[in-house]
């Protein structure tokens, strides 16, 4: 029996036992907070917008431009944090675009752009409280902090109702900005089980996790004097919920990626304290038509290949993966190899107090084919993540 067997044979073990031990998840945190249940059905287009009886919520765009031959990555995440539950009927409480300063949300943003001919790595954050300077609307995309946006655009077709277009705008200092349309490829996808991904083993620790893989996109870019067309792909993440983390919960390795092939893969390896990967770290495949497979921590492996030190802050990341899956299409094993575009590419939060490291990736096959673009998330290298999304 080789190595791989034996521990995807404990994993499963320690899986059942978890499961077998596990309550099923609470209504409401300690604080009053809603958390994700089962079986809840999310209505869109509203379920794209704000959820103010939830603590945590984020709204994640990664993506992947090109102008001619010159090549760029960049991100952009919008959050909300929630001081206390909203009083009275959540629906309308908060999240309104002209409302005074309040105290009940804080918003959080981070943007970044990797330029690949440079290697030049520009990234800034911003923190407000709501009002008129940020909030995400409640039941529509519509969020924003300062002058970075991201809004469903109004002239929707029938067909794009519950998933429709946006636009996109942001930027780092006066250095770079954008102005992005994107528009889904493929309809939203949702991770988990009966319409919940779990995160670990508490009663609270779960999220709806809504999921755009390929979002086409077109529009501008400027870099300094020079102002880009661009067109490109991108990826959309939107969470929901109250408790992300387990108590054990160090950080997590992540990653989003986008075929040639039409599919794409979401990863997540959820790492404990001892270095363990957590029994509710999970794989998910996405057929081009939308189906989702997922699989258990036993069934792929995700090792990395290669280490960065960072110099800005001494934090080791692991920035060359190997992921080895069973490939529903053929039911044999596939290997895919992630190289970053470029090392440092560590975001270095000092007013959200969130340092990671989020990147480009080329993906590979295992004899060296390029074979798709990816982005990459590693937390809980140059500080830990535990008490920060609980």
């Amino acid at each position: 029996m080789c190595i791989r067997q034996i521990v995807a044979i404990l994993c499963f073990a320690f899986a059942l036992t978890v499961g077998a031990a596990d309550p099923p998840l609470a209504e409401h945190t300690d604080e009053g907070f809603a958390v994700p249940q089962p079986g809840h059905e999310l209505s869109f287009p509203a379920a794209h917008g704000s959820h103010p009886a939830f603590k945590i919520e984020w709204w994640y765009i990664t993506g992947h431009l090109y102008a001619g031959e010159r090549r760029f990555g960049f991100q952009a995440t919008f959050f909300r944090f929630a001081t206390r539950p909203p009083a009275g009927d959540a629906t309308a409480a908060v999240a309104t675009e002209n409302v005074d300063f309040q105290t009940g949300e804080l918003h959080l943003a981070h943007m970044s752009l990797l330029d690949v001919a440079t290697g030049t790595f520009y990234h800034q954050e911003r923190l407000n409280r709501a009002g008129w300077d940020a909030a995400a609307t409640v039941g529509r995309v519509a969020v924003h902090n300062g002058s970075w946006s991201l809004k469903a655009v109004p002239d929707a077709t029938a067909a794009e109702a519950a998933d429709p277009p946006m636009q996109l705008r942001g930027g780092v200092r006066g250095e770079v900005a954008w102005d992005l349309r994107l528009r889904p490829a493929q309809p939203h996808v949702i991770f988990g089980v009966d319409g919940v991904s779990r995160k670990g083993a508490a009663d609270t620790a779960a999220s709806y996790y809504i999921t755009y893989p390929r979002l086409a996109t077109t529009g501008s870019l400027r870099l300094g004097e020079e102002t880009l067309a661009v067109t490109g792909q991108t990826w959309m993440d939107h969470e929901i919920s109250s408790s992300q983390l387990g108590e054990r919960q160090v950080g997590w390795d992540w990653t989003s990626i986008q075929l040639d092939d039409g599919r794409a893969l979401m990863v997540y390896i959820l790492r404990r304290d001892d270095g363990t990967p957590d029994p509710y770290s999970t794989l998910a495949w996405i057929e081009a038509d939308g189906t989702v497979r997922h699989q258990a921590v036993a069934d792929f492996s995700m090792k990395a290949t290669r280490h960065w030190t960072s110099p800005h802050t001494g934090g080791e990341y692991p920035v060359a993966w190997t992921l080895s899956s069973r490939d529903p299409a053929t039911g044999a094993e596939r290997t895919l190899r992630l190289e970053p575009l470029a090392d440092d590419q560590e975001v270095r939060g000092v007013l959200g107090r969130v340092t990671y490291w989020e990147g480009a990736c080329r993906v590979l096959d295992a004899d060296g084919t390029a074979i798709g673009s990816a982005y990459l998330e590693l937390t809980g290298y140059a500080e830990s993540m535990q008490g920060r999304l609980r």
